[in-house]
């Protein structure tokens, strides 16, 4: 029997991945640090739980309804908002401070919406589980385990075929590298920052549809993982996604297991407190190693490693 702990676990770290890859995608591309990302991801969730309880099935099924609300929600906020401040040439935190803006927005919708889901569908939506709609794949081995861990993997790989292989995604990549000179060679720019806000934001929805696999959802439920999601992104190193999504895996192991594991030295009264591991990840990191994980001289370390170690077999 697989430990239902190592299970939930994965999934979470997978939602955490997720995160800090878009995360990563919306700065590199458009310099926005986006904490509309917590009520995305509660949207995210609600539209696969509502959608679940309603029409039955897997919530996986309705992962890809999530993505495309979130993608909605991006385009939104950058035609209505983030694009005019870019044309003002605002700054990098009035940009960020229009995206809580509209993360309030967006938990204000999200109260009226669980109102609605309560008094006239009669769905439990302020406490809601979507595990108990999960499957197994075997004995003792729910579907969450395996198939949320497969996805946040397959999104990183697709993500990099698009970046790669395609004609838009080689003209995101030389908008994120140097916008001036894009526009010069003929990149429309305003398409591209719509397509990396849609991106982003599905993602974002898609992670709140992953997160509610492992935890139980509330309209506050974005919020209570923000922390954790740009711990992902500064963690792995701000300037790529793929990092991103090493970093929210890293950071949602250390997250999950290690509450428990303290837990389990030092007593249950210690897992409210189990959002403050990546605050101290993410103040670490800030304090030593601020470009993250990319920003670490792996090539020396390893060398430095593999002196001592060749010194003793002589």
């Amino acid at each position: 029997m697989i430990p239902p702990l190592l299970v939930e676990t994965l999934a979470y770290a997978s939602a955490i991945a997720i995160f800090g890859c878009s995360i990563n995608l919306l700065y590199i591309s458009t310099r926005t640090f986006n904490f509309a990302h917590a009520n995305m991801a509660t949207w995210g969730f609600y539209i696969a739980y509502t959608c679940t309880t309603l029409w039955g099935r897997t919530p996986y099924h309705y992962f890809p309804l999530s993505f495309l609300l979130g993608g909605l929600l991006g385009v939104v906020f950058y035609l209505a908002i983030n694009r005019p401040l870019l044309r003002l040439k605002a700054s990098e935190t009035t940009l960020m401070m229009s995206t809580m803006g509209f993360d309030i927005l967006l938990l204000g919708t999200i109260q009226i919406f669980c109102d609605y889901l309560s008094h006239v569908l009669k769905i439990r939506a302020r406490i809601a589980s979507m595990s108990a709609y999960d499957f197994d794949i075997v004995k003792g081995l729910r579907g969450a385990g395996v198939l949320l861990p497969i996805i946040s993997i397959g999104i990183i790989i697709i993500i990099h075929l698009f970046l790669r292989r395609t004609k838009i995604g080689t003209a995101m990549r030389a908008v994120i590298e140097n916008p001036e000179l894009a526009a010069f060679n003929g990149i429309n720019c305003d398409i591209v920052y719509l397509l990396s806000w849609f991106i982003g934001g599905g993602l974002a929805s898609l992670g709140g549809a992953i997160l509610g696999m492992s935890v139980t959802g509330t309209p506050i439920l974005g919020w209570k993982t923000v922390a954790s999601m740009f711990a992902a992104g500064i963690f792995g190193g701000l300037y790529s996604f793929y990092a991103g999504a090493l970093g929210g895996f890293a950071i949602g192991v250390f997250e999950y297991a290690g509450s428990y594991g303290l837990a389990a030295l030092l007593g249950s009264w210690i897992l409210p407190y189990r959002f403050m591991i990546p605050l101290i990840v993410m103040a670490i990191t800030l304090l030593f190693f601020p470009r993250g994980l990319t920003g670490i001289p792996w090539g020396r370390i390893f060398t430095a490693f593999k002196g001592p170690v060749r010194g003793g077999e002589s």
